[in-house]
């Protein structure tokens, strides 16, 4: 089992499709590369990064808010503080755990990167509405159903075409941090 399943997660890995805001199709590594440049870009001029996921999604965006700060030197945050989380659920209902921060510390030109498995949570699509409303740059991963609601809604989409947890959350994270070792390994 374990040299089919790695082999299975390879493939799995390489079958990333990425797609823009009209739903074009983008070259896997044209995808890094923009998004790198979105990332890039936006933290230079002072902007941060945002990332949100519930469950495994979470932890993932966690990881990556810090991988980004630490490693990468960019101002990043992952809203998943367990108590910012059952307050704003507990009042205005878990559909805007993420809605109501980001509506109140996103800034124009901040970079919001939406992280779900299936890419139906309704928490996680209304955060992408209020990224854009509130100017933010959106980059999505998702997997599964290759019609979930998030792989449209990015200005760059990431979608793992697989029905696994395991492999749709290790690619996210894999490509994640690919992003952010571009970038370093793009310094002068």
């Amino acid at each position: 089992m374990t040299p089919k399943y790695f082999l299975e997660l390879s493939e799995t890995m390489g079958r990333v499709e990425v797609s823009d805001n009209t739903r074009g199709r983008v070259d896997y590594d044209e995808g890094i590369r923009r998004a790198s440049n979105i990332v890039r870009a936006q933290t230079a001029a002072g902007r941060k990064v945002i990332f949100v996921g519930n469950g495994g999604s979470a932890a993932i965006a966690s990881h990556q808010a810090i991988d980004y700060w630490k490693n990468g030197g960019m101002r990043a945050i992952a809203f998943n503080d367990p108590a910012m989380l059952t307050c704003v659920g507990n009042d205005f209902g878990y559909p805007h755990v993420f809605e109501k921060p980001i509506a109140m510390f996103a800034d124009r030109g901040d970079v919001l990167i939406a992280i779900s498995s299936g890419g139906r949570s309704e928490n996680i699509l209304r955060a992408v509405d209020t990224g854009f409303e509130r100017g933010c740059r959106v980059v999505t991963f998702s997997g599964f159903r290759p019609d979930n609601p998030l792989r449209a809604r990015g200005e760059l989409n990431f979608y793992v075409p697989s029905e696994s947890y395991g492999f749709v959350e290790i690619t996210h994270l894999a490509v994640c941090h690919c992003i952010v070792d571009t970038i370093i390994a793009e310094r002068p």
